[in-house]
């Protein structure tokens, strides 16, 4: 009985102690917990193995609400904006509950005042973060049960109703939500997943899927799918657009390979088929290695079918097109420079492509390329080397002029007479020459020649050496003066003799070409004058216009060059014995020396007109300049040695800045002091002599373009320039469309000029728009013909009707030929995840229509349906 008293009093006391123990309430915050660990006083050779501790790390914990902890039951629980941090695991929710003697912690929503669930759980474990409903996570096991988890993945979001966590790479999801909406929890598609296997930044495998739009199920099911989740590039095969062409059947288009070769460069090859046996190929790389360089390469192949074998109409030909662009980074060699444009090809390949619809390319009669690279020797004198190739081709004609290279070396300009940093004042100090030297070698072919041997036949090169020197200097300090002369040598490597006529055969011999180095030298000497004039006419300071300043610059020139009759020679040309000059360097690259000495007089005038204003800003201190004429011009030109037509025609041009710079129009004329013979031919007669008068205008051009828009500019804009200059993408000859190029985007800029707007959402007062209008006339008359070769306007329109919609038109019309040119309309829907576009050009060449719809991001660009049609051109 006494032993039973010992007993119930010991455990009264230990229950004591307990509840003393338990009645503390831990409300410091960022404090560690440690399991006490018992620490047996037997050796260290006892057969009783030492118990581990529970927790391997020290816990980290915060809450807003409050802390417990209790020890009978050894947990921990977290309430309200609730925070735990334990070794490579992060976890906020509204209540966090840690058992840690079982090492798990579960963490759920709260309750607002409200009633309803705030406070989702966020856990991130090493780079993966999921946001679900609640969670339970073994830190022993790292295994977890997750409800309703939301995880976003390089774009792709995935909303799963149950998930397991096997280990750190490895997910178990079922009924499964993946699209790539923002809104994870109200998407306006999704691919909904049955069951599948989950490994964070790689992939989904999933088992039977279907896709739901607006969370109504379709008919598209999967028995099973695979979706890359990868963070950084992959090789893979790209999913074919399937389709229909009037001329040439049912396709297969752009199906093939991706090649994530390294992380500097990678390599795309697509291929297409028709089934009346037309095909093509295309290949696509882009590199860039930071710091260095960065560029793309695409070539493209297509042989193209026309009918039927054996049947009326039956054509077959190949198209091919090559583009590359190379830049590279001045911070890696200041000095040394490398750049390439190439777009190179059949002359027909943007006509004929099924591939593509390049508005531009296709209206554009020229395609042009350029390879150069060029060193600097920084040290006194500097001196540029540069080597560069070049391709010029016209796709009406198809003729291809390209130099294949061009050399050029130049060096600093020298002031023998004076200290390189020191003020240069007087004729002797300002004495300086440079030299240059320039090397070609220029061949002209076409498209059936190209890429042959046939090519190089008529090629042509040569090298010519440039030595201009000068000096300067001011007289009564309002007239500049300019004393100089230049003197230029050009090597050829082919010659011609003219043979003499054949009495015998009565007929001319054909001329020989002589292979071998031969050169010529030739001088010139010339003079200018310059001098600007102002006038100032001042109006009353209250006045609106408070002063006009006119700006006239005059310059007046003189140049002499001899004759160098010593390079020419004679030969007979028939059988009277009359003779003919000739310079055995006729036809070479650089010309043939000039056999008439020159001596003539130039004139140039130039004017500006500007005028100060009061600013409409009644805080402005000073008033406002505006132009009210930019630089006209006028230029001719006197021949002192002509025994007639000394005069050149006079040519002038002007600038009219209208609306503050935003519209420029430009004008331009050419009148001609002599009068014309019944032949058309210039006369000795100044035209006012012959009746007329005093100049006749052979030709004049106008230009003009605006756009108008109701979008403010930025205050900080410093462009003041019109975008006819510039050269801007607004449309006026519609959009281009790669089909191979899965780009298809919505007008993002408009957009984000929407979401700087501070108007309302539901109701917007300013609905986006903008208006480009381009006139473009040109007037002849050098032939008395009074016609007005060409006046066309060109009109695009874009209107943002909600801002979700857009349309466009692009069109014109040409006033000479009276009829619509190029006309295309365009729609644009944007469905937030998806992009919707119908481009529509209803007449001539360029005849079709094209309709598309897909998801917008990259992840399921093969989530899409397009449609195009083309006129059948046997019709």
């Amino acid at each position: 009985m006494t032993n039973l008293k010992h007993i119930l009093s010991i455990q009264y006391v230990l229950v004591f102690l307990l509840a003393l123990g338990s009645s503390f309430c831990v409300y410091a915050q960022d404090q560690p917990i440690e399991k006490d660990v018992v620490v047996d006083s037997l050796p260290v050779n006892d057969t009783i193995p030492i118990k581990q501790p529970l927790l391997l790390d020290l816990i980290k914990r915060n809450a807003k609400g409050y802390i417990t902890i209790d020890k009978a039951n050894e947990t921990m629980t977290l309430y309200d904006e609730a925070e735990l941090y334990y070794q490579d695991v992060e976890l906020k929710s509204g209540i966090i509950e840690l058992d840690y003697s079982k090492n798990i912690v579960t963490a759920g929503r709260i309750k607002d005042s409200t009633g309803q669930l705030v406070q989702y759980p966020s856990f991130k474990q090493g780079g993966d973060e999921v946001f679900p409903d609640s969670l339970r996570f073994n830190f022993d096991t790292k295994k977890a049960i997750i409800w309703n988890s939301r995880s976003e993945q390089g774009g792709m979001n995935v909303k799963a109703m149950a998930t397991k966590k096997e280990n750190d790479s490895v997910y178990y999801i079922r009924n499964a939500h993946v699209t790539t909406s923002e809104n994870v929890d109200d998407p306006e598609y999704y691919i909904r997943v049955r069951t599948g296997k989950f490994v964070p930044k790689k992939k989904i495998i999933a088992g039977l899927s279907n896709l739901y739009i607006a969370d109504v199920p379709t008919p598209l099911f999967l028995p099973f799918a695979y979706f890359p989740m990868t963070q950084t590039r992959e090789s893979g095969f790209i999913f074919p657009t399937i389709g229909e062409n009037y001329n040439r059947g049912y396709f297969v288009q752009n199906g093939g390979y991706y090649f994530a070769v390294s992380d500097y460069f990678d390599l795309s090859v697509l291929g297409d088929y028709y089934t009346n046996g037309s095909f093509g190929f295309r290949l696509d790389s882009n590199y860039n290695k930071r710091y260095k360089y960065r560029g793309s390469l695409g070539f493209r192949f297509e042989n193209l079918i026309n009918g039927e074998r054996g049947l009326p109409g039956y054509s077959k030909n190949t198209i091919f097109n090559l583009r590359w662009s190379h830049s590279k980074d001045a911070k890696s060699n200041p000095n040394s420079r490398f750049s390439a444009s190439v777009n190179i090809g059949s002359s027909t390949y943007f006509q004929q492509s099924l591939n593509q619809i390049n508005t531009g390319n296709f209206l554009n009669n020229t395609l042009s390329s350029s390879v150069s690279y060029s060193k600097t020797f920084p040290k006194y004198p500097s001196v540029n080397l540069s080597i560069s190739a070049s391709h010029s081709q016209n796709t009406r004609t198809e003729i291809i002029n390209m130099t294949l290279p061009t050399f050029q070396a130049s060096m600093e300009r020298i002031y023998p007479f004076a200290k390189r940093d020191g003020i240069k004042k007087g004729i002797l100090q300002n004495i300086n020459f440079q030299y240059s030297v320039r090397g070609e070698n220029r061949l002209q072919t076409n498209d059936d020649d190209f890429l042959t041997g046939r090519m190089f036949d008529d090629a042509r090169n040569g090298f010519r050496h440039q030595i201009p020197i000068n000096t300067s200097f001011k007289v009564a300090k309002h007239f500049n003066f300019s004393v100089g002369g230049s003197y230029n040598e050009v090597w050829a490597f082919e010659t011609i003799k003219k043979n003499d006529f054949d009495p015998v055969l009565n007929q001319e011999v054909a001329q020989d070409t002589i292979s071998g180095f031969d050169r010529y030298g030739q001088y010139n000497l010339s003079a200018s004058m310059g001098t600007t004039l102002y006038g100032v006419f001042n109006f009353k300071e209250d006045a609106k216009v408070q002063s006009i300043r006119h700006v006239i610059n005059a310059n007046v020139g003189y140049s002499r060059s001899p004759s160098f009759e010593q390079y020419y020679d004679e030969y007979i040309i028939d059988a009277e014995g009359n003779t003919r000059s000739y310079s055995r360097f006729d036809g070479g690259l650089y010309g043939s020396p000039s056999r008439n000495k020159s001596s003539s007089l130039s004139f140039t005038l130039r004017n500006s007109v500007e005028a100060k204003v009061k600013d409409r800003d009644s805080t402005a201190v000073e008033p406002k300049k505006i132009k009210l004429l930019n630089n006209l011009n006028f230029s001719t030109s006197y021949n002192i040695e002509a025994d007639s037509l000394r005069w050149s025609p006079v040519r002038m041009s002007a600038v009219i800045p209208f609306l503050d710079n935003k519209l420029n129009i430009n004008i331009g004329a050419t009148f001609d002091p002599y009068a014309i013979d019944e032949n058309f031919q210039r006369i000795n007669t100044y035209n006012i002599d012959a009746g007329g008068p005093l100049f006749r205008m052979t030709s004049a051009n106008f230009n003009w373009g605006y756009k108008f828009s109701n979008k403010k500019k930025k205050k900080n804009s410093d462009d003041q320039e019109d975008d006819v200059t510039q050269g801007s993408d607004n449309d006026l000859f519609g959009g281009s469309q790669d089909f191979s190029d899965r780009r298809f985007t919505a007008n993002e800029s408009r957009t984000q000029d929407q979401d700087e707007s501070d108007e309302s959402e539901f109701y917007k007062t300013n609905i986006p728009w903008n208006l480009n209008l381009r006139h473009s006339l040109t007037y002849a008359n050098s032939r008395r013909n009074r016609d007005i070769s060409n006046n066309s306007l060109m009109v695009s329109a874009d209107v943002g009707l909600t801002p979700k919609w857009d349309v466009g038109v692009s069109t014109g019309y040409d006033f000479k030929n009276k009829g619509i040119t190029y006309t295309n309309f365009r729609i644009e829907r944007d469905l937030d995840s998806w992009v919707m576009n119908l481009a529509w050009t209803p007449f001539g060449d360029r005849q079709s229509w094209f309709f598309f719809i897909g998801v917008r991001s990259g992840m399921l660009s093969d989530l899409k349906y397009d449609k195009r049609r083309e006129r059948d051109r046997r019709l």
